[in-house]
């Protein structure tokens, strides 16, 4: 069979360019057909809903996203009343992940109907991600991790149910990545080679954001060690063969808490984060930098508010963003992002560290090779291209050549330390 020609142009620009000339749901876009790679719905269904959504228009993307969350729940539902578990399972990941689909858009609502719909979206995901779980068979398990005097949900999720101690791989999500995210950032490779693998909400993340209000921190070890605790003393974890993986903003908050806690054979940044605010900063301009710099709080605060509400984009965005910090004001907020770097504590890591380092990096280009610069334990940068159809923040087009690179790596890493 020969390919036309007149086909390649429109991969080739669906690649670089990409489906939607909005930024936002261009990535989104792809992070869901990446996601099919790994079960998570169909190409097809992901571009059925993508279809009917005009460029930009969040309310579209919104109404398309929780229309085909519903109709995956309604599967899994039938499923579940027909005995029928993989059925089920298969239809509530896909439901909590369209409904994680649409949340990403709330801030693009009109402002009434942000409010309304912010918490109800993100419930109706996380029902059904707890549907998939009890859908299980007991393979995936709850698992509460006491955190400043409540808990954290935490989930197990093993290849059986029997109980056997075996490696397991602890997943740290990014900025606002829901845990049906990480099923094919690593979490069904993970099952797949016989590994447990470990999804939690930490400080500023999905239930703890929306149900709690807690923000984010920049000191990671104080979540991760308590996830490390929990895990160690359980029968069905082995506590020598405990690797780490943290995606998106979790390549600063997974090395950061690294520096801290060293019972982790191997880990993955993907990608490499050494300073958070530099995907804020990057697009200020100079004068405004230089008011952060002098602390000249009420004049940055004066110009932020003539800003506010000239760019309803720039408004969505940092609405959107900011949110999970918890800070209201922007000298304020924009000091705290400063205090997200690595370049003091670095040094202190031990634990090996594969890095991915894409082509096209949207959000920190060049800060994984600068991470490995200032590190001291072993590591390597695993680069990512498009030529492999690899490139861009986290990969999202190619989540099995990302797992085929860093599960090898680790692999290696636990054969290494007599485990695995």
């Amino acid at each position: 069979m020969t390919t036309s020609p007149s086909v390649r142009p429109a991969a080739s620009h669906a690649l670089t360019t990409g489906f939607f000339g909005d930024p936002d749901f261009d990535f989104e876009t792809r992070l869901a057909l990446g996601a099919t790679t790994y079960g998570v719905g169909d190409p097809g269904s992901v571009l059925a809903t993508v279809a009917g959504i005009a460029d930009g228009d969040r309310p579209g993307w919104f109404t398309a996203w929780s229309q085909r969350g519903d109709r995956f729940s309604a599967l899994g539902a039938a499923a579940d009343g027909d005995g029928d578990a993989p059925g089920a399972m298969w239809a509530y990941l896909a439901a909590s992940a369209a409904y994680s689909q649409a949340l990403g858009a709330v801030d693009g609502l009109p402002r009434d109907r942000t409010g309304a719909v912010m918490l109800p979206t993100f419930r109706s995901s996380r029902r059904a991600w707890d549907a998939m779980i009890d859908a299980s068979g007991g393979r995936f398990v709850r698992v509460a991790i006491p955190y400043d005097g409540d808990t954290l949900p935490g989930y197990l999720l093993r290849p059986d149910a029997g109980g056997a101690a075996r490696p397991t791989f602890v997943m740290t999500n990014g900025s606002d990545g829901p845990l049906s995210s990480l099923w094919s950032s690593g979490a069904a490779e993970a099952l797949a080679r016989g590994w447990n693998a470990f999804v939690y909400d930490g400080p500023g993340q999905q239930s703890l954001l929306f149900e709690r209000g807690v923000p984010f921190r920049p000191d990671w070890e104080a979540v991760l060690t308590p996830v490390v605790d929990t895990l160690v003393a359980r029968a069905d974890v082995d506590p020598s063969a405990l690797t780490a993986y943290g995606i998106s903003q979790a390549g600063y908050w997974l090395p950061r808490a690294l520096a801290f806690e060293h019972r982790f054979v191997a880990a993955v940044a993907d990608p490499g984060v050494v300073d958070v605010s530099t995907s804020w900063l990057d697009h200020m301009p100079p004068e405004m930098i230089a008011l952060l710099d002098g602390g000249r709080k009420d004049t940055f605060n004066g110009y932020m508010a003539e800003f506010a509400g000239s760019d309803p984009d720039m408004d969505r965005t940092f609405a959107f963003r900011a949110r999970p910090y918890g800070i209201d004001d922007p000298f304020d907020l924009f000091t705290t992002l400063r205090t997200y770097q690595l370049r003091d504590v670095a040094a202190q890591i031990r634990t090996p560290l594969l890095i991915t380092d894409p082509e096209d990096e949207q959000f920190w280009p060049g800060q994984s090779e600068q991470l490995a610069a200032l590190l001291t334990a072993p590591h390597e940068i695993a680069s990512f291209g498009v030529a492999d159809g690899a490139n861009f923040h986290c990969q999202p087009l190619a989540p099995r050549q990302t797992a085929h690179r860093m599960f090898g790596w680790l692999s290696g890493q636990l054969a290494g330390r007599g485990a695995g």
